[in-house]
């Protein structure tokens, strides 16, 4: 027997994939925790795929979600009816499956406590407008480490935690006794220095280390005076440095307005005075040098090899960023090999208590 196994299908009907991944999953006889992705093509089936996994396997716990996008071991699947399916054998008393919660005062007055978790695995609804609250409420409230990652699809924005849901969040909490790394590696790349936000009323910045900050955002972005700010602005973001951290560490957010006459910027995210940001770019070169970056970093931090991992990225990234088929997925193979692996592609990534944006979140299991 093994303590990981994977499977993974793509290009035909939802029975015939549901069944190719059963018979996959064989010798995962005594496994207990499935997690489980689908493509959008497959949304409306995923409760008779979840269904047929169930009869036809071990494992009656399962999580997991739908994607624009999902991956497999050195494999990625986009725009195309598949599923990626890593079970596991869990101890009973060593996981913990996560209702759905639509609200972060549900989070607060219900008690995670009393499960030892070490980390979470959770699957959010991109729809709710309080998507970012309740990973962080989750998080804070119940002291575990998350990962994970926001649903990308066309129409439905179907979770499994257990059963099939949709509208917050979802997912299972794992316990202490299993050894697991965490890493995240950036999409989006600095223009310049951090800048302190001197003037700001909610996402309209008004000034950077007192200047306008338009002015500070052209004169970093290579604008010139008079010229069409739209193409010099095309993949240019910002980032919100996350407090306590350095530079290695930030929240990327769109711009969604700028206002030459008074020299105002519009972000996707509330700022403060008390905060720091950065004007980044969004190109492949860099995002290909972080991603080995953060592969070097886990491989110093491993202690013994790992057997499995999960692997959550954003739905820019993947083909949409790479010109190499499943780039991120053979660089993942390469350094650590043949090891199962299973993800998707979101729309925003967890990692800890915050929801990131062009960011790849790698959990590997010892």
């Amino acid at each position: 027997m093994t303590q990981y196994a994977l499977a993974h299908a793509a290009d035909g009907t939802a029975a015939d994939l549901a069944e190719q991944c059963a018979a996959q999953l064989r010798d995962a006889a005594d496994h207990t925790l499935g997690f489980l992705y689908v493509t959008d093509p497959l949304a409306a089936d995923l409760d008779a795929i979840v269904a047929t996994l169930k009869a036809r396997t071990s494992v009656q716990n399962w999580v997991g979600t739908v994607g624009i996008g999902i991956c497999a071991t050195a494999n990625e699947y986009f725009e195309r009816p598949a599923i990626a399916a890593l079970t596991g054998q869990f101890a009973d008393d060593e996981f913990r499956l996560i209702p759905p919660i639509d609200d972060p005062d549900a989070i607060r007055l219900a008690s995670f406590t009393d499960f030892a978790a070490a980390m979470g695995v959770v699957h959010v609804d991109p729809r709710n407008p309080q998507a970012s609250e309740l990973v962080a409420s989750f998080a804070n409230n119940n002291a575990v480490y998350l990962v994970g990652g926001l649903t990308s699809a066309q129409t439905t924005f179907a979770q499994i935690a257990g059963g099939i849901t949709e509208g917050g969040l979802s997912g299972v909490q794992i316990g202490g006794r299993r050894q697991v790394t965490f890493g995240l590696t950036q999409g989006c790349s600095p223009i310049g220095a951090p800048h302190a936000i001197t003037g700001v009323e909610g996402n309209i910045l008004a000034t950077l280390d007192g200047r306008p900050a338009l002015e500070v955002l052209y004169e970093e972005a290579g604008i010139k005076p008079g010229e069409d700010p739209r193409p010099g602005l095309a993949n240019v973001f910002v980032a919100l440095l996350v407090d306590g951290s350095n530079i290695g560490d930030y929240l990327v957010r769109h711009l969604v307005s700028i206002d030459p006459s008074q020299g105002l910027v519009g972000i996707t995210d509330d700022a403060s005075e008390t905060s720091q940001l950065m004007f980044v770019r969004r190109d492949a070169d860099n995002a290909d040098k972080d991603l080995h970056r953060m592969l070097d970093d886990i491989e110093g931090r491993v202690g013994v090899p790992p057997k499995a991992g999960l692997f959550f990225s954003c739905v820019a990234r993947g083909p949409h960023l790479f010109s190499e088929p499943a780039h991120e997925m053979k660089a993942i193979q390469e350094r650590f090999g043949d090891i199962p692996i299973a993800g998707f592609f979101g729309s925003g990534e967890v990692c800890s208590d915050r929801v990131y944006a062009y960011t790849g979140v790698l959990t590997l299991f010892h």
